[in-house]
């Protein structure tokens, strides 16, 4: 059977707190990523019965060595550099780099950790894949830009997550679920089929896939 984990660093949090020094992942972030680049294929998955299929990260026969640069307030340069240097050192061949600033307030190429330690990686043959970011999808929020970082940007799908809301009174309601993002806060949004004509939803138009509310 492949060992999945093979490595694992922490760094020393420049404000002396403790609870963040460990390659243990705390707030779940670090394990959502890896699943998507490189989890192995799992047979029957679905979301309560919803979307059901095959779940499989990216490169599912891929190895994982974890490299903890984040704390509870911040991700230092510090760190991110060392995690770098540490990559390089270990001879990875890829690197996920799950972390970005907020646009209009990170540093040009010359003094972003993310950019300089990249640029080492690179010169020595690493692919760096980085997040461009969550405040999408307006203009000029894309992060972890350098020429030489390959920028990973999310998307949409064309599906919808179809279910029954059933009430006290066993009254059914056909739903909807749609993801979206406005203006630095995440909304999960489900939307009610009700038993009227289609009323359409402009302002939610460029963030949902098919938000219509349809007669049923």
């Amino acid at each position: 059977m492949l060992r999945k984990i093979i490595g694992a660093r922490y760094y020393r949090d420049p404000n002396g707190d403790k609870e963040f020094e460990t390659p243990r992942d705390i707030d779940g972030h670090g394990t959502h990523v890896a699943a998507i680049a490189v989890g192995v294929t799992v047979p029957g998955v679905s979301y309560y019965g919803v979307a059901a299929g095959t779940a499989r990260g990216g490169s599912p026969e891929s190895r994982l060595a974890i490299y903890q640069v984040c704390f509870k307030y911040e991700c230092p340069g510090s760190a991110i550099l060392a995690a770098f240097d540490d990559c390089i050192h270990d001879g990875v061949d890829v690197i996920s780099v799950s972390i970005g600033g907020i646009p209009g307030l990170r540093s040009d190429l010359k003094h972003d950790p993310i950019a300089i330690g990249s640029f080492h990686a690179v010169e020595r043959g690493i692919l760096v894949a980085a997040s461009a970011g969550n405040s999408g999808p307006t203009l000029n929020t894309v992060v972890n830009d350098a020429p030489w970082v390959f920028s990973v940007a999310a998307s949409s799908i064309d599906r919808d997550f179809k279910s029954n809301l059933v009430f006290g009174d066993s009254k059914v309601i056909k739903v909807f679920y749609c993801y979206a993002y406005f203006n630095f806060f995440y909304i999960n949004i489900i939307f009610l089929i009700v038993f009227v004509n289609v009323i359409r939803i402009s302002f939610l138009y460029k963030y949902c896939i098919a938000y219509q509310l349809i007669k049923n």
